[in-house]
């Protein structure tokens, strides 16, 4: 089969670990040039260290994707070293689930969540749509959530970041048809990024649970202490339950490893098993 990503020139934000640390790892593994951008400078220096152990091509630049100037220079810097930007995957982003009446507690979180989740990937596409306009093509990957797909309790702000993350995309693939291509990626819940780490509070997850709740919770418990039965660990099984992040990771990769001409326009990956209602 063709590679379609060999050679390619590609940005991704939030590149220090989760998604991010994967599809570097793995575009580079294909033959593709990264440019790995984090606001964590460790992380980063672990990502592009891995990928030059496999003798993949890494650059890293500490870059905080809610200032605007400094994503430019991201871009310019991208453009300087390798000629072009072929590929630009906004990945950046922080999921602090919580309810209303949390608000006293959850303002500050809100707030940067607004400013990463809808400026960040903002900031991502102006800062490539001129040298991928120049170029005459490029393409666009904005991670959103399935989370954006309905308004449910306990995601108030952060499914309201990711609906627009769904408009910003929808509107730039119309705006530049012919020129850009754009992916929106909805992610289910995968436990194992660290994307949970932002939660300001643990029950706010039942909005994407619903019904089952009660059930899928015992699933999260048995995952976390190790004693999760064996088929719903195997992703070969129908009752797969707790998604890898490779197996996302490896969805961003097929919409990349396409030809200019194929636009995978919408991924949502899950577990077979999962207990996610949206």
């Amino acid at each position: 089969m063709v590679n379609h990503i060999s050679e390619k020139v590609i940005v991704v934000t939030g590149a220090a670990g989760g998604f991010g640390r994967l599809v570097s790892e793995k575009a580079a593994s294909m033959g593709a040039k990264l440019i790995c951008a984090d606001v964590n400078g460790e992380g980063l220096s672990e990502t592009v260290r891995t990928i030059a152990e496999t003798n993949g091509t890494a650059v890293g630049k500490t870059v905080d994707v809610t200032n605007l100037s400094e994503v430019k220079e991201l871009a310019a810097n991208a453009a300087s070293e390798f000629g072009r930007i072929d590929v630009m995957i906004n990945n950046a982003g922080i999921m602090p689930l919580a309810f209303y009446a949390d608000h006293e507690e959850a303002s500050d979180a809100w707030s940067r969540c607004i400013d990463i989740n809808i400026k960040g990937v903002l900031n991502g596409i102006t800062a490539v749509y001129d040298q991928m306009m120049v170029q005459g093509q490029g393409h666009v990957v904005n991670v959103s959530s399935i989370y954006g797909n309905f308004p449910v309790i306990g995601a108030g702000v952060y499914g309201a970041t990711k609906a627009a993350v769904n408009f910003l995309s929808e509107s730039l693939r119309v705006e530049s048809q012919g020129k850009i291509k754009v992916t929106i990626v909805k992610p289910t819940g995968v436990p194992a990024t660290g994307l949970s780490a932002a939660v300001v509070n643990q029950d706010a997850v039942v909005g994407i649970l619903g019904q089952n709740a009660l059930s899928y919770g015992e699933k999260f418990a048995a995952f976390a202490e190790g004693r999760m039965p064996a088929e719903e660990l195997d992703a070969n099984n129908i009752q797969y339950a707790i998604l890898d992040p490779s197996h996302l990771a490896d969805q961003i990769i097929y919409a990349i490893d396409q030809p200019w001409g194929v636009s995978i326009g919408d991924i949502t990956v899950r577990a077979s098993g999962d207990g996610y209602i949206l």
